[in-house]
């Protein structure tokens, strides 16, 4: 397998996982929803867009439903957490931030102001924002986005891209897109609560070698998730991870994000997934279902010289 430069790999992990539900416990119906936004890196602005970000959350005197954590509050207590700005998190990380921060909902990401020289037109300036509104309860990524702006000065450049993340449309979006987040996981434990599910042994990629019996699901063949254009614009590099069931005829089931990326990069991984077909795993030859862990690396594509133009 080569490391070319869009070339998109996956791993199929030996470590069988339990298919038992996770049943997070239920936010209280009698305060507010607990909103944290971290800052999105140390310069000018990536402190003013998540201080717009923040402003713009604040609650409303006619309406009160939610509210927002202080500044120093998050950031102190997420770097006591462990976090150093990564916009690639597993569920589990960001769990742990939220746990720490002590909010429902959190909102990281990074903004800068740029010089661009295009070749072909004079240079200006690219302000922008990568947002990602993340669930505490569940790890899940909820929402990104990456507004960008281009000006002819560094003053305009960023003073368009903080009016737009401190614009009503962004209040709205992002306060819909926390009641759907609550919506759903409020119908996933009851779903939880109403269905059993089968419990499967765990191993690790070290007993595997020594439990012969055991045969982990083999792919007919292994599909290359499309490297998004959401995802090229940014030039992202990450990690995307899913755990798949694969039932005793091979086929695919429930597919769930285990280290979420944004830009697109996480649905690109899904879709792919889907369309996937197995040997099955087995025990002492017998066809068994299991869930799997399959890992993809993406990787950024070679420079276009008309990418900024």
């Amino acid at each position: 397998m080569t490391n070319s430069a869009s070339q998109v790999w996956a791993k199929l992990s030996l470590a069988f996982l339990c298919l038992l539900p996770l049943a997070p416990s239920a936010i209280s119906q009698t305060r507010p929803v607990r909103l944290a936004i971290l800052d999105f890196g140390n310069d000018r602005t990536g402190l003013r867009a998540a201080a717009a970000i923040r402003d713009t959350l604040q609650p409303k005197e006619e309406a009160r439903a939610t509210t927002v954590i202080d500044r120093d509050q998050t950031n102190a207590a997420a770097r006591g957490a462990g976090f150093e700005g990564s916009l690639n998190l597993t569920i589990q990380e960001a769990r742990d931030i939220g746990a720490a921060i002590a909010s429902d909902f959190y909102f990281i990401g990074e903004a800068q102001t740029l010089r661009r020289v295009p070749s072909t037109k004079p240079a200006y300036y690219e302000s922008y924002a990568t947002v990602f509104l993340v669930s505490a309860r569940t790890g899940r990524l909820v929402l990104w986005e990456r507004p960008s702006v281009q000006r002819d000065t560094p003053e305009e450049s960023e003073k368009a891209l903080l009016a737009i993340l401190s614009a009503v449309e962004a209040r709205q979006r992002y306060l819909l897109a926390v009641r759907r987040a609550l919506e759903d996981e409020r119908a996933e434990r009851i779903t939880a609560v109403e269905n059993s599910a089968r419990v499967i042994e765990v191993m690790s990629d070290d007993q595997s070698n020594d439990n012969q019996e055991v045969r982990a699901p083999r792919p007919y063949r292994r599909l290359k998730p499309p490297y998004p254009e959401s995802a090229a614009r940014a030039e992202v590099e990450a990690t995307v991870d899913v755990l798949v069931d694969i039932d005793a005829r091979g086929e695919v089931g429930r597919v769930e994000i285990a280290r979420w990326a944004g830009y697109g990069l996480d649905e690109s991984v899904i879709d792919t997934v889907k369309q996937m077909h197995f040997f099955p795993a087995q025990r002492d030859g017998v066809a068994i279902p299991m869930r799997v862990l399959l890992r993809y690396n993406f990787r950024k594509p070679p420079p276009d010289k008309s990418a900024h133009d």
